[in-house]
């Protein structure tokens, strides 16, 4: 598998807060992405380069959605921290195919011109608490392609879980231990399952957690 971080996850109580966050800490503003049906969900988004950085939100205008939110949205575990404000909460690896369900259920998905398969769990968990990614294949370009470049990059990402072995296996198992391997992320053994990165940004180096 020809896998690479696709995009990383910020997650907030509403789009508003999210948005006014990210660009108070990065100093840049986001580009407006669109609203995701399935999951009553909407989202803004930020160049990363060849990646990309997406804050999500409950839509409140629309349809309560017919199963549960992805990225542990609707879980009292994750309400709870987002009182705290905007967090980082999951990665998405890229992958050439499109993925087999081994991270959930395979699920076709379209927002405007972009389509693509993502796995998300029935119960619309976090793999892992975050740390395992969700896998994703596009079909056609990416909003990557598409994004201004504000001078946003990635240096790191780093995964901390009490069970940094377990999470090696699930990547080599997954085919991304090497993207691991390659420097763009780091495992660490922490308490509970958290992720943290660290953006170059055009006023220097910020950290998200």
């Amino acid at each position: 598998m020809d896998a690479a971080l696709d995009h990383l996850v910020v997650a907030a109580r509403t789009l508003e807060e999210g948005a006014a966050w990210l660009k108070e800490r990065l100093g840049v503003p986001l580009s407006p992405g669109g609203e995701h049906v399935e999951f009553g969900t909407h989202n803004r988004l930020l160049s990363l380069g060849a990646a990309y950085l997406e804050v999500i939100a409950v839509n409140p205008q629309a349809s309560a959605p017919s199963r549960p939110r992805w990225f542990g949205i609707d879980t009292p575990a994750v309400r709870r921290r987002l009182e705290g404000g905007p967090a980082l909460l999951h990665w998405v690896a890229r992958t050439p195919a499109a993925p087999l369900p081994t991270q959930g259920e395979a699920l076709a998905l379209t927002r405007g011109r972009y389509a693509w398969t993502l796995t998300v769990p029935p119960d619309g968990s976090l793999p892992a608490g975050g740390v395992v990614p969700s896998l994703i294949a596009w079909r056609g370009e990416s909003p990557a392609a598409a994004l201004p470049d504000r001078g946003v990059r990635l240096r790191s990402l780093i995964l901390r879980t009490p069970r940094p072995g377990d999470l090696n296996a699930a990547l080599e198992r997954l085919s991304l231990l090497g993207l691991v391997e390659a420097g763009a992320v780091s495992v660490e053994e922490a308490a509970a399952p958290s992720l943290e990165c660290w953006l170059e940004t055009p006023g220097g180096e910020v950290r998200l957690g």
